[in-house]
């Protein structure tokens, strides 16, 4: 293969006329477009000094232009890494200093704070990008020309958006193997460090491509997209996937219940996070002839509630489709398009994706219904982590597999259900205690929003099942743990209940419980 990402996703020949996005307030971009846009973007990248495989590091708000410069940067040939917005400047110098990128593109804003970390880092080159790129109105079609010398707002736009300004809309695509990097990621950091997955061409392509056919994406959908573009969610599986089928995207700067419910509408399929769909729960404005359009509603990035799928139905008449993927292999399994969807469940693997359980000691493979660590062999899976040959020797099995670090159990008929992380599993007094099963015990209280089940460090047994629960109403400790001694072996009953009125969680909904452990780490310390 020598077509890389952009040149074997994006539409030609007539469907260049299609809309690719149109912004919450009406900037709008063609495939025509975003060819054009992204090719100055390219010859901007090239000037700015980034050649085939350099690193371009991006720390921006969501745009229009940061998409271009995405692309962008892999016409160029170069790796993509994008940083969440919310990174302090010591947590940036980390990634910096161990991805060093020839490029790094921040907001004008923080340029200046910034600069004494990239002087001591010596990165090559620095550019700001505005968040606002273009000049359409709301509700016009016109094109918004991001880059073009007719779009320069002076102070407003940043320094790479005039460095893309004149410059040709004609760029020839630097070739790649499948096997070439295309992004890096860097994971969350639960066991320590962060790791930077090493993307190529191949996993992206295989991935996309997989995805608009399963979940059934043709050129006439719409996708609500109010997912950040700094995470594998929002950038790898929408956007990607939206260039697989030709389709158009609403593109809404963050998520807001308001915005979504004005423009689904409008729209044909959603990709939330379970937070997502709890808070439009919450909107009056929620009903079935909002959703009248809509075909599908897709979630993933951290556990739906059962509460929330019923809820959902309910009110919309649709079942939210969940799926299951990781920052190093983009998706896995989903949940059928056409047959049935589980709730709990995240599907079968998907088409060319072998998923096996094994033994956490051992490696064998365990039989059906056995739970243990869930691992994945197939293209969409990375090619390492970023110069860390040791951490990917521990993760990549001898025949090909990865473990995930997720444990969890493959039913009679191919469903996945996962359990939790395998940093999560409790040890109390020599038995494994799996937190899911007993959050689940716990959701289906009445009074219990959700709840976190995490061990922590107990000097008889070693660690102590401890339960955290967000209540609806008044709870007291005692009828909780009285009620669960109905439903769980001894050993599982939660020594504690601890209630709270919300659980930390990330930007992409997963619980922090980490976070939790570290709260409260002294609890049973005389």
């Amino acid at each position: 293969m020598s077509d890389g990402l952009f040149a074997a996703l994006c539409p030609t020949g007539a469907g260049l006329a299609r809309e690719f996005v149109r912004t919450s307030d009406g900037q709008a971009l063609s495939y025509a477009a975003l060819r054009a846009a992204s090719a100055r973007a390219a010859h901007a990248l090239v000037a700015l000094g980034v050649r085939p495989g350099d690193r371009v590091a991006v720390q921006v708000e969501k745009s229009l232009t940061a998409v271009v410069l995405y692309l962008a940067t892999l016409r160029a040939g170069a790796v993509y890494l994008p940083l969440n917005t919310a990174y302090t400047a010591a947590e940036l110098g980390y990634f910096l200093a161990d991805a060093e990128p020839t490029l790094f593109v921040c907001t004008p804003e923080r340029r200046a704070a910034l600069q004494p970390l990239l002087e001591r880092l010596a990165v090559p080159a620095v550019a700001t990008l505005a968040a606002a790129a273009g000049t359409a109105a709301a509700g016009t079609s016109t094109d918004t020309d991001i880059g073009d010398a007719t779009d320069i707002g002076g102070a407003a736009e940043g320094s790479f958006q005039l460095a893309m300004a004149g410059k040709p809309e004609h760029f020839d695509d630097v070739a790649r193997l499948a096997t070439d990097p295309a992004a890096i990621l860097y994971t969350s950091g639960t066991t320590g460090r962060s790791k930077g997955a090493v993307l190529t061409h191949g996993n992206l392509i295989c991935n996309a491509r997989t995805l608009a056919a399963s979940w059934r994406f043709t050129s006439a959908d719409v996708l609500l997209h109010a997912l950040p573009i700094f995470h594998i969610h929002g950038l790898f599986v929408a956007i990607n996937v939206a260039l697989a089928a030709g389709a158009s995207m609403r593109f809404l700067p963050r998520f807001d219940p308001a915005l979504v419910l004005r423009h689904l509408p409008d729209c044909s399929v959603m990709m939330g996070v379970p937070t997502f769909y709890v808070r439009l729960l919450r909107e009056a404005q929620l009903t079935r002839e909002k959703v009248a359009g809509m075909r599908l509603f897709i979630s993933g990035s951290a556990p739906l509630l059962l509460e929330t799928h019923r809820a959902w139905r309910q009110r919309t008449g649709h079942l939210i489709l969940e799926r299951y993927g990781l920052t190093e292999t983009g998706m896995n399994c989903s949940n059928p398009y056409e047959g049935e969807r589980v709730p709990g469940s995240v599907g079968p693997p998907l088409p060319d994706v072998r998923l096996r359980v094994t033994d956490q000691v051992s490696g064998t493979a365990l039989p059906v219904e056995s739970i243990g660590m869930i691992e994945v062999k197939g293209p969409n899976v990375f090619s390492g982590y970023w110069r860390a040959p040791d951490k990917t020797r521990e993760a990549m099995r001898a025949d090909g597999f990865f473990s995930t670090g997720d444990l969890g159990r493959i039913d009679a008929r191919g469903y996945v259900y996962i359990v939790g992380r395998a940093t999560d599993l409790i040890i109390s007094g020599g038995y494994n205690v799996y937190p899911k099963e007993i959050e689940l015990e716990l959701d289906a209280l009445p009074g219990v929003v959700e709840s976190a089940v995490i061990g922590l460090p107990h000097a008889e047994w070693g660690e102590a099942v401890t339960a955290v629960v967000v209540p609806a109403m008044p709870l007291s400790e005692a009828a909780v743990i009285a009620t669960l001694r109905e439903r769980v072996a001894a050993y599982k009953l939660p020594k504690r209940v601890l209630f709270a009125t919300e659980l930390p969680r990330n930007v992409m909904g997963k619980v922090q419980k980490a976070q939790l452990r570290a709260r409260y780490a002294q609890l049973y310390v005389s």
